[in-house]
């Protein structure tokens, strides 16, 4: 869509949409055909007047362009997408090419390949993904390295980090080189850019639920939106598989297959041994001196496991949400934590630590802990929660510090040692 009919008629369209919007005169419309036709029709243009000065002729009527789309209820089912542990999402495969994929939260999403039509029969809740993709609005940083492992950041135009938010080198310099573009955060996107860039897909994080109205305002133009749920998979490896669902997006299956595999031949061996019967801590500390901790349920606690380790602490109360972690006094981390063998501080909300003392600056109890006692304080990098495929490294490295009593710290990937 870059550079062709689409892009100029979104961009002669959008900007009169826009204005005439916010002049009050005119509601958002259902479809993006509808509102560029709608924005002609105000300047006294027609869509057809437009393509035709464009060198595309005459547009086909809405008959002519059925005659060639299949019937949906007559397209035979060739199969399912073979899963391990994902169970956020799942993907039938139709004949012709095209795939119905289901998410989690219920909504469905057909691919359809290029040069084929939309079938006519078309359940009305399923949004449909126009490939090829060239032109994604990325909202969910966790994707992003999902798309780089599928040599696919050139799919993504537009991004809701700018490019001092990115730990992955390759959106940063794509966003430095112009290539992708900011186009404003989950909560205020830039619509005028959004439109004008021919989005074809909005990827958004689960923050997107807080805002339900922007979700609703870009699908009411004709932008399908898909809730990235990788978040909600309990088993670590189930996250890493979302990067099927990208390939079958991006029409790049089998390459999403081959890395996945390399992610479970490269975890085959810790993942075999035993328990090593050490005990890890995971946390960090807010600025009111409370310890976030991440339930016995998480994917975090569930890799601490499959590394050989037990996660602790174990004897929570399970709150009555879905979020993965949970907040506990000092006084109580200090009761169910301090006979850890290993504490892990988690960076990602306030930076990472180099030192103990800095450690011990957030909570002098710390000290009596028998990891930090024994020099077992370790410290997250900051890029790994951006860095979604490096799931398996980081189950690696805390096999490591659990299983080697002096880890090079070039071996290591995500953590090191507090000095």
């Amino acid at each position: 869509m870059r550079g062709g009919i689409g892009r100029r008629l979104w961009q002669a369209a959008a900007g009169i949409v826009q204005a005439v919007q916010e002049a009050g005169r005119l509601r958002p419309l259902g479809k993006p055909a509808a509102a560029a036709v709608a924005a002609l029709a105000v300047t006294g243009l027609s869509a057809a007047g437009l393509l035709a000065g464009c060198g595309a002729g005459e547009v086909p009527s809405e008959e002519e362009a059925r005659q060639g789309a299949p019937a949906w209820e007559e397209l035979d089912w060739e199969g399912s997408l073979a899963l391990s542990y994902a169970e956020q999402f799942s993907v039938d495969y139709y004949a012709g090419g095209y795939a119905l994929v289901a998410v989690g939260d219920g909504n469905r999403y057909l691919t359809v390949p290029e040069g084929l039509e939309v079938p006519e029969g078309l359940d009305g809740d399923i949004a449909v993904i126009q490939q090829p993709l060239d032109s994604i609005y990325l909202v969910a940083t966790s994707v992003m390295d999902l798309f780089r492992a599928l040599d696919g950041i050139g799919s993504i135009r537009l991004s809701g980090t700018d490019a001092s938010g990115w730990y992955i080198e390759e959106a940063r310099e794509a966003m430095e080189a112009g290539d992708m573009l900011y186009a404003g955060k989950y909560n205020a996107p830039d619509y005028e850019r959004i439109y004008a860039e021919g989005c074809d897909l909005a990827v958004e994080s689960t923050m997107i639920y807080h805002t339900p109205e922007v979700k609703e305002r870009l699908e009411e133009f004709g932008i399908p939106v898909l809730v990235e749920r990788s978040s909600y998979e309990s088993h670590p490896l189930g996250r890493v598989e979302w990067i099927k669902l990208y390939g079958v997006l991006l029409g790049k299956e089998e390459l999403a297959e081959e890395i996945y595999q390399q992610q479970l031949e490269s975890l085959e061996e810790a993942m075999g041994q035993e328990n090593t019967g050490k005990t890890v801590a995971f946390f960090y500390i807010n600025s009111n001196g409370i310890v976030n901790v991440r339930k016995s349920g998480d994917y975090v606690a569930k890799m601490i496991e499959l590394a050989g380790g037990s996660y602790v602490p174990q004897a929570m109360p399970e709150e009555e949400n879905a979020l993965s972690t949970m907040n506990m006094q000092m006084e109580a981390f200090y009761a169910e934590a301090k006979d850890a063998d290993y504490v892990i501080y988690n960076s990602a909300i306030d930076g990472e630590l180099s030192t103990v003392e800095e450690l011990l600056e957030k909570s002098g109890l710390l000290a009596d802990f028998k990891a930090v006692r024994e020099g077992n304080a370790w410290c997250t990098g900051q890029n790994m929660f951006q860095e979604s495929m490096g799931i398996g490294d980081m189950i690696l490295d805390i096999h490591k510090i659990l299983t080697e009593e002096n880890p090079a710290p070039e071996e290591l990937h995500y953590l090191h040692r507090l000095e």
